[in-house]
């Protein structure tokens, strides 16, 4: 991919050596170091050092995994087609433990560390939302019925976001799950593809499968509400691509979208800019991850099947040495 001007000691961009061999489901990025975990169509679940470039350990599946999360450095959780929920050891002898199962594929997964609420949520096609603790006698502490097929999940501060089928948006408070703090409808009139909570938590973005994301508030105060708005991205001509990922940068509170046009683009939300344009990928971007400090982004170049069976570049995951300066919001000048 086109690399902006670089220093000879810094690559600013360079290949995931021993990447998946089908498509790229979901990467995140650890808390804690740069490690990457990365969930694939091919079964297998992968534990990276990005910025060694290293593979730190594997661990396969009994069927595609779409999505997994971090428990801390060495471990993790992963579900997929397979229904079931598992704990995995990447680096040590513990190989899995099966948590449990939902009625249908697991299509997202998040875990809530640090409170007294900790603990892993999972999301899936049976239109339930999950809570386990993997310490607990009983690993499934509560089953949430949700208003549709989960297809992407955040969760940042005490907030949970789920967005079902149907263009239904609910978010929780994990204080009190009970019932959720909200249900609403995506202001985006096609089917959502990824949800992302703004770092401040004031509220979050939505893209669609038709090109488009919108900026959206929590509090529904008049004031609030009047602030949100949406916009047309990943878009060639007549050709409108479905807005795959995002991500958002941890300190600028900008954030990067991945189309399936090959390209990434960060936007400032808040003054409503492009901030820069990432291109020349060989194929659909189905993931992008900024890592804990935003100093490393991960963008995978992986088919993602919109057009159906056909020839298709190799599955690829660059990671790029993020330049602040290409990432900083840029006020409006006054």
């Amino acid at each position: 991919a086109n690399s902006i001007a670089k220093n000879s000691d810094e690559r600013a961009e360079y290949l995931l050596s021993n990447p998946p061999s089908d498509g790229v489901s979901s990467m995140k990025f650890s808390d804690f170091s740069d490690s990457l975990l990365v969930s694939s169509w091919d079964k297998i679940s992968r534990l990276y050092s990005a910025r060694d470039n290293k593979l730190l350990g594997a661990y396969e599946s009994n069927g595609p995994i779409l999505d997994s999360t971090f428990l801390d450095n060495t471990k993790g959780f992963i579900g997929g087609l397979s229904k079931s929920v598992q704990m995995i050891d990447y680096v040590g002898n513990g190989g899995s433990i099966a948590l449990g199962n939902h009625g249908a594929a697991v299509r997202c997964l998040e875990y809530l560390r640090g409170t007294e609420h900790d603990g892993l949520f999972s999301g899936s096609w049976d239109e339930t939302l999950k809570q386990w603790d993997h310490r607990a006698s009983t690993f499934l502490t509560k089953t949430i019925n949700l208003p549709g097929k989960v297809y992407t999940m955040d969760l940042k501060g005490s907030y949970l976001i789920v967005g079902c089928s149907g263009r239904n948006v609910t978010i929780f408070d994990l204080r009190n799950t009970s019932k959720p703090l909200q249900t609403r409808e995506s202001s985006l009139k096609h089917q959502t593809r990824c949800i992302k909570m703004m770092p401040n938590l004031a509220g979050f973005v939505l893209s669609s499968v038709e090109g488009r994301v919108a900026v959206e508030y929590i509090d529904m105060s008049a004031e609030s509400q009047s602030r949100k708005y949406a916009f047309k991205c990943h878009r060639q001509a007549d050709l409108i691509h479905p807005v795959n990922t995002m991500s958002f940068h941890p300190e600028f509170g900008t954030f990067a979208t991945g189309g399936c046009d090959g390209t990434v683009n960060v936007w400032d939300g808040a003054n409503k800019k492009r901030l820069i344009n990432f291109t020349g990928y060989p194929t659909s971007i189905s993931s992008v991850c900024f890592n804990r400090d935003g100093s490393l982004i991960a963008i995978a170049s992986s088919y993602t099947f919109e057009e159906g069976e056909k020839p298709h570049p190799p599955d690829e995951i660059y990671i790029r040495t993020v330049n602040p300066m290409d990432v900083k919001p840029k006020p409006k000048k006054s």
